[in-house]
């Protein structure tokens, strides 16, 4: 067989098993068991369809011809057998079995009589694979206790999805398994009530509508009730309250491995764990924890730090902040330290970082962070895929996951509208809350006040360099030349304007350009495009140009105007460039005082520059020493 046709059976195969998930996550009443990645059989023992482990992850045979309701049929049975208990360690002792160790045949061919009796009676999803035989009355553990004496009835034996072999485990997962996954190991008996009882709300009101009646809401869950107790009476917080959306979506939160909370501030959502066993008064506290994460930025404030690590370190000044506050009540396991109070963000971090051991074990509000797993600020960084492997995580199945956070929020409001929305909220807030409804820490009303008084943009503190180091020419005015602007009083002679040619060399710059394989295109367009623009307003004529990667090009003086526009990237190798800065340091038509700005995307070698000289590197860059003059990341 051609490696082709192979690829298109094997992406036919996948589609038929992706279709069967959809099947069962539409019924509603299984969607959320369905969740986890599924793997490959890869393991020692052959699978004949597939099979479940005790923590939910399911192992498929890639190679198992099957259509879209024979999946669904075989993924339905899987997970009634996680959400009826038969993985469950107490369920096994009570039936003799050690959990960890092989299922016997009887047990496994009770349960999956049981299985079927449930899905046939309250489920009927998907096509069996097999005709189904008359099932059996009676307990899973008598009949596997009388089985095991006389034997599995043969027209028993292949009910499950596995064969005559059982169809799942009571290991934490299959076989083939990364053994660096760590998933959450919930009640699966709980969920399955809670899906059951969800779907018969849904079938009540759909009777109630065509017959008719007035259609009710559900009950709103304790999150809703706290949501709604910022709005009317915690002015602070209230119009972030208002503004961010709540997604309580089980299949998320398992996805993402969220156990209680998670915010993502570029799309305007918080995303919640509705199995959380939490108090009113403690989802209050989680949604004013998550709600200062987004409106304060801390997603943007990375400046080139490890993620989960300040992710930790606001964790800490967050919660303190909400205990002075008395909003709600933290719940068990967050983070919290006093001897931290008065610290910032940045602070924290630097002494978190002084033990990473010990704040590696540390647990944010989704959960404890690990290889694989976020902390509770949701960015776009959880998509590089290089980033993820610096950092040695599991890469995950995208197939199979719902869509990122930062993905689902595409919606009307901009990133910028957002930025607006969170600085009103917050600034507004502030001027409404008064003393009787508790006092403000004086860290949380300076960042505050800092919202309100943004910092200066990346090219307007470049453009400060500038006027800082760059010697601008000086105009002078001669009646060798005669004012042409006096069109009202022409019989009076004024003088006109010119530049000296003395003054005219000694105006300019020097710009080393970072032009490796690893460089962004954009960053150089935005960095030149900004440089042109500063140097045409300003009069500066002409730019001494560098090129570097392995090696180093002098392009020499370049007019202004050919900066952004015409300049042709020549090197594309590999990242050196202290070269590119002796050049200029070295060379006599270059003015001794003339400043050098470095372009580069900080994967570089270390530099020495013995004159005036600035970086500008992409945000959240950093360099890989301490650089002397002044950095600018670019936006």
């Amino acid at each position: 067989m051609s490696r082709a046709k192979a690829k298109e059976q094997a992406a036919r195969r996948a589609a038929a098993r992706a279709a069967g998930q959809e099947i069962v996550r539409g019924q509603g009443t299984l969607s959320s068991l369905l969740g986890s990645p599924h793997q490959d059989a890869a393991g020692p023992e052959p699978v004949a369809w597939a099979r479940v482990g005790s923590r939910g992850g399911i192992e498929v045979n890639p190679y198992q011809e099957g259509r879209p309701e024979e999946w669904a049929w075989v993924f339905t049975h899987l997970l009634l057998h996680l959400g009826l208990g038969h993985t469950a360690p107490d369920r096994l002792r009570e039936a003799g079995i050690d959990p960890g160790g092989p299922v016997p045949d009887a047990y496994a061919a009770a349960c999956c009589v049981a299985v079927e009796r449930f899905a046939q009676e309250a489920l009927r999803i998907g096509q069996p694979l097999t005709h189904q035989p008359p099932l059996p009355n009676g307990d899973e553990t008598v009949l596997a206790a009388r089985w095991a004496e006389t034997g599995v009835p043969p027209e028993l034996r292949g009910l499950g999805t596995n064969g005559s072999r059982p169809c799942f485990v009571s290991l934490p997962e299959p076989h083939g398994w990364d053994s660096t996954y760590e998933p959450w190991d919930p009640d699966w008996s709980a969920i399955l009530a809670r899906g059951l009882a969800r779907t018969a709300q849904a079938s009540m009101r759909k009777a109630n509508e065509q017959a008719g009646g007035v259609q009710r809401k559900t009950a709103p869950g304790p999150w809703d009730r706290a949501l709604n107790w910022f709005v009317a009476a915690y002015p602070l917080l209230g119009a972030l309250a208002a503004g961010l959306t709540v997604v309580d979506d089980p299949a998320v939160a398992r996805a993402w491995d969220i156990e209680i909370a998670a915010v993502s501030a570029s799309a305007g959502e918080i995303y919640i764990n509705p199995y959380a066993d939490l108090t009113e008064r403690e989802w209050r506290f989680v949604l004013a924890h998550e709600m200062l994460h987004a409106a304060l930025g801390h997603e943007r404030r990375l400046a080139g730090r490890d993620p989960e690590l300040f992710n930790i370190a606001c964790d800490f000044v967050v919660n303190d902040w909400l205990v002075q506050m008395g909003v709600g009540d933290m719940p068990d396991g967050l983070l919290y330290d006093p001897q931290l109070r008065g610290l910032s963000a940045e602070a924290v971090y630097d002494t978190l970082a002084t033990d990473l051991r010990r704040a590696r074990k540390l647990r944010t509000v989704a959960g404890r962070t690990h290889a694989g797993k976020t902390g509770d600020v949701l960015g776009d960084w959880l998509c590089d895929p290089q980033a993820a492997e610096r950092r040695g995580t599991r890469h995950r199945d995208r197939k199979t996951l719902p869509p990122a956070p930062w993905e689902r929020g595409q919606g009307p409001r901009t990133t910028v509208d957002l930025d607006e929305f969170y600085r009103r909220a917050l600034t507004t807030g502030l001027a409404y809350h008064d003393s009787s409804r508790g006092l403000v820490p004086a860290g949380l009303i300076e960042e505050i006040q800092a919202l309100e008084h943004p910092p200066l943009a990346w090219d307007a503190k470049l453009a400060r360099w500038f006027d800082a180091h760059v010697r601008m020419p000086e105009h002078r005015r001669s009646f060798a030349r005669a004012s042409r602007r006096q069109a009202a009083t022409p019989d009076i002679p004024r003088p006109g304007r010119y530049l000296p040619e003395d003054v005219l060399a000694q105006c300019t710059f020097g710009v080393v350009l970072d032009t490796s394989g690893s460089m962004d295109p954009e960053l150089l367009g935005k960095a030149l495009g900004a440089i042109a623009s500063y140097a045409s307003a300003r009069d500066v004529p002409c730019a001494r140009v560098v090129f570097c990667d392995a090696a180093a090009y002098d392009a020499g003086f370049l007019p202004v105007e050919d900066i952004a526009g015409r300049v042709r990237v020549r090197g594309r190798g590999g990242t050196r460039l202290q070269p590119g800065i002796d050049l200029l340091q070295r060379a006599e038509d270059f003015p001794p005082d003339g400043p050098i700005l470095v372009i580069t995307d900080g994967q570089c070698d270390r530099l020495a520059v013995r004159r005036e000289h600035a970086y500008l590197v992409p945000r959240g860059a950093r360099l890989p020493f301490t650089p002397r003059g002044p950095v600018f990341h670019v936006v």
